[in-house]
């Protein structure tokens, strides 16, 4: 075993010990870019293939993904322990489960049982995710440089549940469609509160998670994207989340997106808060029927396609430079 453990460290691009958990959040992306461009579809009439082709590219990541994690927890369990009970890393390993969930609506259009089966994994384990996490913050004494944007990801993203379960056949779905709506609405104001003071009282967060801030705007197109599934309609309530969730990304968008932040895995923490953004321009768009809707739908729909696009090459390139699992 530890001549076998030996020769992966020595692969070319790098050690298996060293697989980010937050690079699910690729998955995360590109599914939701999947969603979006088939909102698109109807909206413009763009080829539905575009988005089988964002889906596909979802799945591979999400296969590749997890034969390198399941890899690292054979071989190096202290270290995925360890990265579990961190106050900040651990958080991202709410991109595994609400990848499965995400996964569900893009394999459940031509795979009805499997993207069923996907929203039933992904449902069990974001719930038990929520609960651990919430349990954790509870115990006190945590440091005010942990309250960090990420903390949204295993709990808030019960919120995807209902946004994935809007076509679940299930009798009971509507009910815990409810209840992943109570947990992650209630949570989602708790901690952007806590959030939003220790950004304006402590000191900023550093260059390496900045790009994580754009996760602030997800509750609220999330929030809109289920809320209206739930709902049936978009009222009031889910207008003002949708406008609240893009005047916040107005406001962090160039704070994120500075040259002065040097590249890493923590980019992708910017992929799946921008497709939500761009589902939800794109449904509100198909609802108003007015331009300046679906010229901001089409805007942001480029932008999110351009920065996947790009932030795929800049972490293949990091790969295969051996630079993505150096451990440095």
């Amino acid at each position: 075993m530890r001549a076998l453990t030996a020769q992966f460290k020595l692969s070319t691009v790098g050690s298996v010990q060293f697989l980010p958990v937050n690079l699910f959040a690729s998955v995360m992306g590109f599914s939701g870019l999947s969603l979006a461009w088939r909102e698109a579809s109807q909206l413009f009439g763009t080829p539905v293939e575009i988005a089988d082709i964002c889906g596909m590219v979802a799945v591979v990541l999400f296969m590749a993904l997890s034969i390198g994690y399941l890899s690292k927890c054979f071989l190096y369990p202290r270290t995925v322990k360890e990265e579990f009970k961190h106050p900040i890393s651990g958080n991202f390993f709410g991109t595994i489960t609400i990848s499965v969930l995400l996964l569900s609506s893009v394999v459940g259009r031509y795979f009805p049982l499997a993207g069923q089966a996907c929203w039933i994994a992904g449902t069990a384990t974001t719930l038990t995710l929520s609960f651990v996490f919430v349990s954790r913050i509870l115990t006190g004494h945590r440091e005010p440089g942990h309250t960090v944007p990420a903390m949204l990801v295993p709990v808030v993203g019960t919120l995807d549940i209902a946004v994935a379960g809007g076509t679940m056949p299930f009798s009971w779905t509507h009910e815990i469609n409810l209840l992943s709506l109570a947990i992650g609405g209630f949570i989602a104001f708790v901690y952007f509160t806590l959030i939003l003071s220790r950004l304006v009282h402590q000191a900023p967060l550093p260059a390496g998670i900045t790009p994580s801030l754009l996760i602030l705007i997800a509750p609220f197109e999330v929030g809109f994207l289920g809320y209206s599934n739930v709902a049936g309609r978009v009222d009031s309530l889910a207008s003002a989340l949708f406008y609240f969730g893009l005047f916040l990304f107005a406001v962090l968008f160039f704070k994120v997106f500075n040259k002065s932040i040097p590249f890493g895995a923590s980019w992708w923490g910017v992929g799946f808060p921008m497709a939500a953004l761009s589902i939800a321009a794109l449904k509100y768009a198909l609802l108003r029927h007015a331009w300046p809707f679906t010229l901001l739908s089409a805007a942001v729909l480029g932008l999110l396609s351009i920065v996947l696009a790009v932030l795929l090459y800049r972490t293949l390139g990091m790969l295969l430079a051996g630079k993505l699992l150096a451990g440095k």
